[in-house]
């Protein structure tokens, strides 16, 4: 007993150390004496292992690498905050804050700085940290537990003498400057890669898959509140549970204060703003809450954000430099992208070299030439973007940007539809630049339904360029598949059966594979039944298709530009000659007299218990069509767990909205 006894002596004294330490920025000890204890526990430790416990300090060490992160869902969902960037914006919360309480007075609001980390939720039962995970999007995050094991300044045990029996502390963490300073050093010491700013070095960090390398990476935490309590009553206030947190020894912000009214909100941040380049981490605004717990309930939430809090951001650092040129990337989906070349400059914490200038229309709004000096931010800390233009230091006749005809990738048509600020190459099969998507989307389940063609290999056909096309796909062999990396013979043979039952489809099924921009399933149906022949289709102009049902004059343009492309049309051709087939006039199946027929509907959000592609089967099955978009002519819209613009959409709209439960009913009907 006297040893058991002696181990839990040194893990309070060596806690308590690192509360200190970590915490309080106020160590009691020297780091030798420190290191004494340390020894002497983990000694303990393996000579009697019947004593050690989750929650001693020697298991902030590490432990062996993961093979991948778990998923965590959050008992109370981690939602993000609406964001104020202007002076006007608090004076509109404030007010929306007021109107909702039906305040006479100045409203009191709790203040603290909004820390540039990485968001997390701190799991303790009975007092023992258990689990750690990260916000995820909000209702399921990662497992981090053995990660956050190692920041010192995370409690192990909670400092109680009766702990609730499960509470979640929401925070984040973050690297403070000065470690970022030393943990770069070292990198460069080691002539590894440095990092980019203090963010980025506590993301790695924290998604480590082995713990050693996050526990070798001083870490930060600091709570800015609290999930689910049980067998605890908070106090009734903001400020009260944070103080409440900080008698549990958890790291708090020293700059938080309470103030009244939009004068005091702005006040606060003037004063954070004054102080932020003194700060021991870094931060990218404030944040302002309701202080009453009672009156955040009251106030409730909006979408996915608390109506009684918002962040208030600062502005995003600039720096002058010149515009060397403009190079025009083409994205993944064919849409092109001119990029400003610029003579290097040290932005927002990264030197910057390149930087977006969105489209054309908004090189012509702010007459960005080549060879001007530009104002150069990182928008949200993390994109680079040329804000404006410096008139006075143009060179004369610096020249204006054109943007270009033909794609610079594959020479192709570039096409630009009249409702759209971006220009798009119009060679969707042939661009090598659009090819691994294009071939990901031939592949998918809904198209050609290509089994086995994931990912990772069409990188790799594509990369060692065995396919330029997807047509290419069926020239593939035996021995050029079963020589690529993760292949064997067995999966080569897979694959290859996959692509020889993938010939024999549908019309409806070829045209949605040959992703045409704003051509989804449900289009590629309707063309399929109203031209019935794939000729008809290709020769068919944008008056002609128009005449299909739901083919407005965007789309209808999207499809003749596609086919109008010469590119394209051969790629159809050799898909063809391959072998792809499908019964002459066989098109989507006739429309459903079912009860549903002639009712549109569209999906947005997690339904509880169907998937979208089950719910769309259910509704086409009983005649009614499924839409990607809101408009006057949809009739239903079905709304799930955490549902996009699309449900805002539907409200202001008033179009009738339904569950899950009433979908079904309305089905059963």
């Amino acid at each position: 007993m006297q040893v058991e006894a002696r181990i839990r002596q040194l893990r309070e004294e060596i806690e308590g150390h690192n509360y200190r330490y970590y915490v309080l920025d106020a160590p009691s000890i020297p780091d030798a004496e420190y290191d004494k204890l340390f020894r002497e526990l983990q000694q303990l430790e393996a000579e009697h292992p019947q004593f050690l416990t989750p929650d001693s300090p020697t298991q902030r060490v590490g432990a062996k690498p993961l093979e991948a992160f778990a998923e965590v869902a959050h008992r109370v969902p981690m939602l993000s905050l609406n964001n104020a960037f202007e002076d006007e914006d608090v004076a509109a919360f404030d007010r929306r804050v007021r109107e909702g309480l039906e305040a006479a007075g100045e409203v009191e609001y709790a203040t603290e700085p909004k820390f540039d980390g990485l968001a997390i939720s701190l799991t303790y039962e009975n007092g023992v940290f258990v689990q750690g995970a990260t916000r995820g999007d909000g209702f399921t995050g990662e497992d981090v537990t053995a990660n956050l094991k190692t920041v010192k300044s995370i409690p192990l045990r909670l400092a109680a003498p009766n702990p609730p029996a499960l509470l979640e502390v929401r925070g984040e963490v973050l690297m403070l400057k000065a470690d970022f300073g030393k943990l770069n050093a070292r990198q460069r010491e080691k002539g590894d890669k440095e990092f980019a700013n203090p963010r980025n070095a506590a993301a790695g960090s924290l998604r480590q898959l082995d713990s050693r390398i996050t526990a070798s990476r001083r870490l930060a935490f600091f709570a800015y509140g609290v999930g689910a309590v049980e067998g605890a009553h908070l106090p009734g206030s903001h400020k009260g549970t944070m103080d409440w947190l900080e008698a549990l020894h958890f790291p708090v912000s020293k700059e938080r204060a309470l103030v009244r009214g939009v004068d005091g909100l702005l006040a606060y941040y003037r004063g954070i703003g004054e102080k932020r380049p003194s700060l021991p981490y870094d931060i990218d605004g404030v944040v302002y809450k309701v202080n009453d717990l009672r009156a955040q309930e009251q106030l409730g939430f909006v979408s996915r954000a608390p109506r009684w809090a918002i962040a208030h951001k600062f502005p995003a650092e600039e720096a002058m430099t010149e515009l060397l040129g403009i190079d025009v990337q083409v994205g993944r989906t064919g849409a092109l992208t001119p990029v400003a070349r610029l003579a290097p400059v040290f932005v927002g914490g990264v030197t910057v070299t390149n930087a977006t200038l969105h489209n054309e229309d908004e090189i012509r709004r702010k007459d960005v030439r080549i060879g001007d000096t530009v104002i150069v931010r990182r928008a949200g800390d993390v994109i680079p973007e040329v804000v404006a233009v410096v008139p006075e230091k143009r060179p004369i006749l610096a020249p204006e940007f054109v943007m270009p005809k033909t794609c610079p990738v594959c020479g192709s048509h570039v096409a630009r539809a009249e409702d759209e600020a971006v220009a798009r190459c119009t060679g969707g099969l042939y661009c090598p630049a659009q090819l691994k998507q294009a071939i990901l989307h031939f592949a998918s389940r809904r198209a050609l339904d290509i089994e086995g063609l994931g990912e990772k290999l069409v990188d790799q056909l594509v990369e060692r360029e065995l396919v330029k096309t997807p047509a290419d796909l069926y020239r593939l062999g035996m021995n050029t598949l079963a020589n690529l990396e993760r292949m064997a013979e067995k999966s080569a043979r897979n694959l290859l059966d996959a692509l020889d039952k993938s010939k024999r489809t549908t019309l409806a099924r070829f045209i949605y594979a040959l992703g045409i921009r704003n051509v989804g399933e449900t289009t590629a149906k309707d063309l399929a039944r109203h031209f019935g022949k794939l000729e008809a289709l290709m020769a068919a102009d944008a008056e002609r298709l128009r005449q299909v049902p739901d083919v407005g004059p965007v789309v209808a343009e999207s499809i003749a530009q596609f086919f109008a492309e010469g590119h394209n049309r051969e790629v159809i051709a050799q898909l063809r000659e391959l072998g792809v087939e499908w019964e002459e006039g066989e098109g989507a199946p006739p429309v459903s007299s079912g009860g549903l027929a002639g009712k549109t509907f569209v999906l947005t959000g997690t339904l509880p218990t169907m998937s979208r592609d089950e719910a769309k089967e259910k509704i086409e099955a009983a005649g009614g069509k499924v839409s990607g978009s809101v408009s006057k002519k949809t009739d239903y819209v079905v709304a799930g767990a955490d549902p996009g613009s699309k449900f805002t959409k539907a409200q202001e709209l008033g179009v009738t909205i339904l569950d899950e439960a009433g979908l079904l009913a309305l089905l059963e009907q």
